[in-house]
């Protein structure tokens, strides 16, 4: 794990799977996405160094029910007053602990996808209670407006944030990176249809940043990068192995 400052009010986490962001607000901070099982005292010394207590989390939003982004709900959730966020339609699978729909896996995904499950962390997650479940164009009470965007297709409660007042964009894995930069639809998606409508509605964001569950954030002109993520999509989707995330992290 390592961090990054993308902006003076927004932390990149770096974890070998499933990225967490860390936002500062006035009144506290708020932390999107947590990780797999155990990745709980990571983020509490990130909390540390950047100058505040883990009793300063406000919120905790999951953008959708897979264990490498819910894994430290439940531990982080006892920190304080958290309030613990996630979308309507997956909370049944993140109280049910990471079980849910498996991925409609397209050819070229199923070896990629059986290497990545089988080198991950075999840990129970142990599942977080969730204090509000969001609809799409909820408020979600941090960045000065921060939007949820019901982004269905890689899971069907996938939510995005959108910050519109920052430009700031976190798309939890409906949409990734490659290693060599490359923007893509999220893979392993539960309904590839959808994940690619998905795709489209946040390219329309006027998004300066954006900020995926796997790979590395992008920092200038998101959006442009995102609508040609989307253009590609008949390639991205599932038919061409350039997009296989064999090096994404």
């Amino acid at each position: 794990m390592d961090v990054v400052d993308l902006l003076p009010r927004l932390r990149f986490i770096r974890f070998p799977a499933g990225h967490a962001y860390l936002w500062r607000d006035g009144d506290g901070l708020t932390l999107i996405d947590s990780g797999l099982p155990g990745s709980a005292p990571l983020i509490a010394d990130v909390i540390r160094q950047s100058g505040y207590q883990p009793a300063d989390l406000r919120r905790l939003v999951l953008t959708h029910f897979h264990a490498d982004h819910i894994g430290a709900a439940a531990e982080i959730a006892g920190w304080g007053a958290v309030e613990v966020l996630a979308h309507h339609a997956d909370v049944p699978f993140i109280r049910a602990g990471a079980v849910g729909p498996a991925p409609d896996l397209a050819g070229w995904e199923r070896p990629v996808y059986d290497q990545i499950m089988s080198q991950l962390p075999v840990q129970p997650v142990t599942p977080p209670r969730i204090d509000r479940e969001l609809g799409d164009g909820d408020q979600a009470g941090f960045g000065d407006g921060a939007v949820a965007v019901a982004v269905p297709g890689h899971t069907p409660g996938s939510v995005a944030l959108y910050l519109p007042r920052h430009r700031v964009l976190f798309t939890g894995d409906a949409v990734a990176r490659r290693g060599d930069g490359t923007v893509i639809c999220g893979v392993f998606n539960v309904d590839r249809a959808q994940a690619a409508d998905s795709l489209y509605r946040l390219a329309a964001l006027d998004a300066a940043i954006a900020c995926f569950g796997h790979g590395e954030p992008l920092t200038r002109d998101a959006a442009a990068g995102l609508l040609e993520a989307a253009q590609r999509l008949p390639d991205s989707t599932g038919h061409n192995p350039r997009d296989t995330p064999g090096h994404l992290r």
